[in-house]
């Protein structure tokens, strides 16, 4: 299993590093049979980091996406803003996979990344972290993603990441008006994250 919080810092990272990649496991088990993928399916893997779904699942036949270079990634990649255009045909796999990438997209550049996403895939998964739920899952921080951009960034270093990032994390009506029906992943009473699957 790859760590969620590889590239975090401090305490908070290291508690919540094994959580993350439990509930990671436990969201996979329960989402990922929805897409009905059938044995030698073909997946692209987009916003992939370092493993992405191989952790997952390294039997299926992936191809990773992502923006920065990942040397290290075991399997075919490439290095592409999905946003921009991707170089696949239309409907070249059967999957399309995004983990916890839309909400690192841009707001103004959501609908040409979710129009590729579609493009390129006949089914796609697509979660992203829920905008209610009161703890900021990259930062580590209660509420962060709640405060309005300049007292983001300040709170934000106190968090695990250390850097500022502008992330705009995704309302249920955001996700769906991109991708259709969203199913919730909870904690508790709480949604954890948004879970669009079409098969």
């Amino acid at each position: 299993m790859s760590d969620v919080y590889a590239t975090a810092r401090g305490p908070l990272a290291r508690l919540a590093a094994p959580l993350a990649a439990r509930a990671r496991a436990r969201r996979h088990e329960r989402f990922f049979a929805l897409t009905g993928l059938a044995p030698g399916g073909r997946v692209l893997d987009v916003g992939c980091g370092q493993l992405g779904l191989r952790a997952l699942e390294p039997q299926l036949d992936i191809t990773g996406v992502d923006l920065a270079p990942q040397p290290a990634y075991p399997g075919p990649f490439v290095q592409a803003d999905a946003a921009e255009g991707l170089p696949f045909a239309d409907g070249e796999f059967d999957l399309v996979y995004c983990s916890s990438v839309v909400e690192h997209v841009p707001p103004q550049r959501r609908d040409a990344f979710a129009a590729e996403v579609r493009r390129v895939g006949r089914g796609w998964f697509v979660q992203t972290p829920a905008y209610s739920f009161p703890i900021e899952p990259h930062s580590l921080l209660p509420g962060a993603h709640w405060l309005a951009p300049r007292w983001r960034e300040r709170y934000w270093k106190l968090g695990a990441t250390g850097g500022w990032e502008a992330i705009e994390l995704l309302r249920r009506a955001e996700l769906e008006a991109l991708f259709g029906p969203a199913r919730a992943e909870r904690f508790g009473p709480l949604v954890k994250s948004w879970v669009c699957v079409s098969p």
